[in-house]
């Protein structure tokens, strides 16, 4: 098992309530092998250096998300995108590849969820740690994937959230708030009720201001 650190600021509570996600279910599918066909590549994959999550889920209460997430990236049709772009939305941001089996076994959910959310200001990007475009846009037309991803190749977004995302660790999901701060984090393969229920817990509290709104209204 991947020896995963602690992010900081610390969890304000782990949510057992969801219990523990069994990822010896996804490696099952571990079985299939990659070909030349991109088509194939994505709906089999070979796992190659994937590395489970523990399937923990984090939550992390207003006062202790620190501070606002900073990135910036481009999407695979070449849109660039930041930070600023999402401002007051609620931002869903799923790590993955190809080839990863738990990646092939959320996708129906992460659609699902996303076709519910994405009339109520929340936002859902993929990032891709390791395809060529070719690749991912073959895996996201087999999946039916309706929202973009990240080219992450160069590792740039993943190096700015490495206290909250192990490396090799996919999937893991974050979900950020309004104010742009990871209030949730789920290492593992995202099950659609946990994900749903961490989405409606951020996407309908009033969070407080942060430091530097207190700082720019005094």
């Amino acid at each position: 098992m991947y020896d995963t650190p602690r992010p900081n600021p610390t969890p304000s509570r782990m949510s057992h309530r969801f219990g523990v996600l069994l990822v010896a279910a996804s490696l099952a599918l571990t079985g299939c092998t990659a070909t030349d066909s991109l088509a194939q590549q994505a709906e089999a994959g070979d796992n190659k250096n994937y590395i489970a999550g523990d399937g923990s889920v984090a939550e992390y209460s207003p006062e202790n998300r620190g501070d606002p997430v900073s990135l910036e990236g481009t999407l695979f049709d070449g849109t660039l995108i930041s930070q600023d772009d999402w401002a007051g939305e609620v931002v869903v941001l799923n790590f993955w590849y190809a080839a990863c089996a738990p990646c092939r076994t959320e996708a129906p959910t992460l659609n699902t969820v996303h076709e519910q959310f994405k009339d109520q200001g929340v936002r859902f990007y993929g990032v891709n740690v390791r395809d060529e475009k070719a690749t991912a846009e073959a895996f996201e037309r087999n999946f039916e994937v309706t929202y973009p991803s990240f080219d992450d190749r160069d590792g740039g977004i993943l190096l700015n959230l490495t206290q909250y995302v192990p490396p090799q660790a996919v999937p893991t999901t974050l979900i950020l708030d309004r104010q742009g701060r990871v209030s949730a984090r789920i290492l593992g393969l995202a099950e659609e009720t946990t994900l749903t229920t961490l989405i409606e817990d951020v996407a309908t509290s009033i969070s407080p201001p942060t430091s530097s709104e207190t700082r720019s209204s005094s």
